[in-house]
């Protein structure tokens, strides 16, 4: 099983907090990163300050509805930016309309999971994104 360094992009402190504890029980994590809206994850990515120590990402989770800068927006600027394209970002967000879901593939997001409405979902689903992502699929190598 790959560890993995995991970025999420989410506003909500308590979904946050949620969303890192049960990734964090499934024991693959290598570093867990938070920021809060998309802005900050471009930064984050270009090393900018105060991100300039920080390992780049293996797995991005990105909400949609964010202050600033969106999920839409920040997965387009991602997926224009030639060093970072690879990256596999996963929109993680309660929005379940179609528009959302058709802007967000066509904008190359990895996958599109609309969030758990209760711990027990959560704690599955962190289950699954560490089968599916750090032992069945083959990721970009990274540099860091």
């Amino acid at each position: 099983m790959k560890k993995m360094n995991i970025l999420l992009v989410e506003d909500n402190k308590e979904d946050a907090f949620l969303i890192r504890e049960a990734l964090e029980e499934q024991q693959f994590l290598k570093e867990f990163y938070h920021v809060v809206n998309g802005l900050e994850a471009i930064k984050f990515l270009k090393k900018e300050t105060p991100y300039e120590n920080v390992k780049g990402p293996d797995l991005i989770l990105m909400d949609i509805n964010m202050p600033l800068m969106d999920g839409h927006e920040a997965l387009q600027r991602i997926k224009s930016m030639e060093a970072f394209k690879q990256i596999p970002i996963l929109m993680l967000t309660t929005s379940s309309r179609k528009q959302d879901i058709l802007k967000a593939y066509k904008e190359q997001s990895s996958s599109y999971i609309v969030k758990p409405e209760d711990i027990y979902g959560l704690d599955n689903l962190a289950e699954v994104i560490k089968s599916y992502w750090s032992k069945i699929v083959m990721l970009p190598p990274t540099d860091d």
